[in-house]
């Protein structure tokens, strides 16, 4: 199937009749509104969709329970390679679902990741210094065993189920002019803009170090980009998907890189102001905003997502 029938097939219609599939296994989670002024910032209406509650601490238990449900898994079970959150959001699935699960990661994969899976009893495999590193590992186990490869962002079905997220936010917020969405290999932000299409302003978020839609969109293709800084557990794959660029081409209207200094001040501002404990990747949005890469208008009704909250940097005393 190549890209732009995935595109085509991505449908509103499809992403809702997946959610209700998946609605028993994933929790709806909350958008707050909070004061712009709490952040430094201009006055403008500014909401925070908190995905960081989701299970597993991500929005990606939503794609890793879509994949489980939807797909025919062989005897061997399921295998993925993640910089964490993906490969939690599977040992979740596969808890769930008394699925077998194999995940490869990098070493640069918080603690709390790692703790994380090895609490929903799947195996697993650490090595390599990048995301990349622990799918090479990943894909050579699944040729060997059989077992299904659940990808974290370059997968229909994976898509499908992050763009419930859009789905929610609509419902709870129909009032937003634009979306601040954090891109790592961009299955949330595809899926997102694949529900949404056009009819909100959305925005990419990547770390300065990894750009990887950015450059992609340089292109006019998904290309290599560097995969490195404080972000690079959650926002740092080589390249982003295939099936989500020509999604991204159409219904995403721009892409802002912020400093890894920018990111750790809004984690700060965040935990200072309303108590989320968010991870890098999950404070990048916030990030665009405090370091006045965007400026809304007082008009301007805006959303961000915060998308992750497996962090290692709040200790409470232990």
């Amino acid at each position: 199937m190549s890209a732009t029938q995935t595109q085509q097939d991505l449908t509103r219609e499809e992403i809702r009749e997946n959610y209700q599939k998946i609605m028993p296994h994933v929790r709806r989670t909350p958008v707050v509104s909070v004061a712009s002024a709490d952040f430094g910032l201009d006055e403008f209406s500014l909401a925070l969709k908190l995905e960081l509650f989701q299970h597993t601490g991500s929005f990606k238990a939503r794609g890793a329970v879509t994949n489980v449900l939807t797909r025919q898994i062989p005897k061997a079970g399921i295998v993925a390679a993640s910089g964490g959150n993906h490969g939690v959001a599977v040992a979740f699935a596969a808890n769930r679902f008394s699925v077998p699960a194999r995940i490869f990661l990098p070493t640069v994969a918080a603690k709390t990741k790692i703790e994380k899976i090895r609490s929903y009893g799947a195996e697993l495999v650490l090595g390599g210094d990048l995301f990349a590193d622990a799918y090479e590992e990943s894909q050579k186990w699944a040729a060997q065993s059989g077992a299904m490869t659940i990808h974290p962002f370059d997968q229909r079905e994976t898509m499908l189920g992050q763009g419930s997220v859009g789905l929610e936010l609509e419902e709870q917020a129909p009032e937003i002019d634009t979306l601040l969405v954090a891109v790592g290999g961009g299955g949330l932000i595809g899926g997102i803009a694949a529900w949404y299409q056009g009819r909100v302003r959305i925005i990419g978020v990547e770390p300065e170090k990894a750009p990887t839609l950015t450059r992609a969109l340089e292109a006019g293709r998904p290309v290599d980009a560097e995969a490195g800084g404080i972000a690079a557990g959650s926002l740092a794959p080589k390249r982003v998907g295939e099936l989500m660029f020509p999604i991204a081409q159409k219904y995403v209207d721009q892409i802002l890189l912020v400093s890894d200094e920018a990111i750790q001040d809004a984690q700060q501002l965040l935990w200072t102001q309303t108590r989320i404990a968010a991870e890098p990747g999950g404070a990048a949005t916030l990030a665009a905003l405090t370091s006045r890469k965007y400026q809304p208008k007082k008009s301007e009704r805006v959303a961000i997502l915060v998308c992750g909250g497996n962090t290692d940097t709040i200790d409470f005393g232990k």
